[in-house]
């Protein structure tokens, strides 16, 4: 049946080029759709010669006179075509199919029934459809088809269109806030000789003009804070990192991710900045300060709470932190029916009883700080209490939205706690910290006292309440049988 169609239009193609091109070059475009409509009735008594482009997605052919429903991005119109009024009408009637795209020259009126039309002196078919474009998702209810053909899902759903439209939005608010607070906008390369900044299993890829092995980065972290050692006080970079690791709601492989770097700051100066900045995303994405999850309702305004890593461990996993031993939480483990490997170290499972029982409560915006040491080797201790680190979680709808820190700057303790890193892969951990000389080296010349912040596109993902490679164009799919 498609190749019938699809035959059916060649045919119509090889008959419409000997009269005119199939896919032209250049088009003529006066105003777009949305524009027309705006200014509809001072252009329909103008009567001006206007020039208007779109694709076809309703045709009515009436004998003599041919009713074309096009679209753009920015609206929508009638293009009426009418035997008399054209000297290529027959060849147009002949060779016109819904999802071709049109182009007519001729003025904007008002039909008897009182519709807003354009009536064609000319018009060409700029764009040959050669498959027929689908009315409507049916039969494709399938999220597994649509993400395969995210461009139909688009075309023919303007509200998936309007989320990569707020995507885009989401982004350029965030830049244009950390460029509005004096940060400067910096890029630094995806591969790398060792990938740091985050406990995550890397890609590996080979380099042949150099010979070697590199790795795609896991985190934008480590290269940022050699430029605080270089002499930058406050930047930001916005860019893809990749983690190979399992795909679920929350997660994908390769991300959009942001992280800012302030010098002579410390995380509760952070807070104060990013809880300013949440509140601008939440306007700026959904025009509100409260967004749904599910049933829940997640309220970004007020003031955001801070809540202690070891009081809530306590309070949900009934475990206290200070005292307890690798084998003790081995043991909640268990009895929590978790996911183990022989070579889990304290810290992993104490993130792994945290995710099962004290995440899922956290639903409204608030800052989960100070957790232990052991989960997080790039952060300055807590002044009196060793075993906590200066870092806050951003927690909103039961998961984390963005992390920042009091960043390191001790090299001592730092390549300390990477041979920590270091013990732990070579017992098996493929997520721990590879041991990083070059930023051990930079941090030796001297990083100012600073305070950092990560977040990734999961923030936006939440705000509009979808599964986040629902809200990328094009996510990596398996291949079809």
């Amino acid at each position: 049946m498609l190749e019938d169609i699809k035959g059916e239009r060649k045919r119509k193609l090889d008959k419409w080029e000997e009269f005119a091109e199939g896919y032209p070059a250049r088009v003529k475009r006066s105003i777009t759709l949305g524009e027309a409509q705006k200014r509809f009735t001072a252009l329909a008594k103008s009567k001006k010669n206007m020039s208007v482009v779109g694709r076809v997605f309703g045709l009515r052919d009436q004998g003599g006179i041919i009713f074309a429903d096009v679209r753009d991005i920015s609206g929508a119109l009638q293009i009426v075509l009418v035997k008399k009024e054209m000297a290529d009408f027959g060849r147009l009637k002949t060779s016109l199919d819904m999802g071709d795209f049109l182009s007519a020259t001729g003025h904007f009126f008002i039909t008897k029934k009182g519709e807003r039309s354009f009536l064609a002196k000319k018009a060409l078919i700029i764009s040959k459809s050669l498959r027929p474009i689908p009315q409507e998702w049916y039969g494709l209810g399938d999220i597994e088809t649509r993400l395969r053909k995210r461009y139909l899902d688009s075309l023919v759903n303007s509200a998936v269109r309007d989320i990569f439209v707020k995507k885009s939005r989401f982004w350029r608010t965030v830049r244009d806030f950390l460029i509005d607070e004096g940060f400067l906008e910096v890029e630094n390369p995806v591969l790398e000789a060792v990938p740091g900044g985050a406990e995550a299993e890397p890609f590996t890829t080979h380099h042949n003009a150099l010979n070697e092995d590199f790795y795609l980065r896991i985190s934008l972290e480590l290269p940022l804070k050699k430029m605080l050692v270089g002499g930058f006080e406050k930047i930001f970079e916005i860019g893809r990192i990749f983690r190979n690791e399992g795909i679920d709601r929350e997660h994908l492989q390769d991300y959009t991710q942001m992280e800012c770097y302030w010098a002579y700051a410390d995380y509760h100066d952070m807070m104060k900045l990013v809880e300013k900045l949440y509140k601008k995303l939440a306007k700026a994405v959904i025009g509100s300060l409260k967004s749904k999850k599910g049933k829940e309702t997640i309220d970004w305004g007020g003031k955001w709470k801070k809540v202690g890593y070891f009081d809530l461990f306590k309070k949900y996993a009934g475990v206290n932190l200070s005292n307890v031993s690798t084998e003790d939480l081995r043991r909640k483990a268990k009895e929590l029916k978790l996911d183990l490997d022989p070579g889990d170290s304290k810290g992993r499972l104490i993130d792994l009883i945290y995710k099962k029982t004290v995440r899922p409560h956290l639903i409204q915006p608030c800052f989960l700080v100070n957790p232990p040491v052991e989960i997080e080797p790039l952060a300055k201790r807590v002044p009196g209490r060793p075993e906590m680190v200066e870092r806050f979680q951003i927690m909103a709808g039961g998961t984390e939205l963005g992390k920042g820190f009091s960043e390191l700057n001790d090299p001592v303790d730092q390549r300390k706690r990477f041979e920590e890193q270091v013990a732990l892969r070579e017992g098996g951990d493929k997520e721990a910290q590879m041991m990083n000389e070059d930023f051990v080296e930079a941090l030796e010349y001297g990083m100012p006292p600073a305070a950092g912040f990560g977040m990734s596109e999961r923030v936006f993902a939440i705000m509009v309440d979808m599964a986040i490679r629902e809200t990328v164009y094009f996510p990596l799919m398996r291949k079809e049988k």
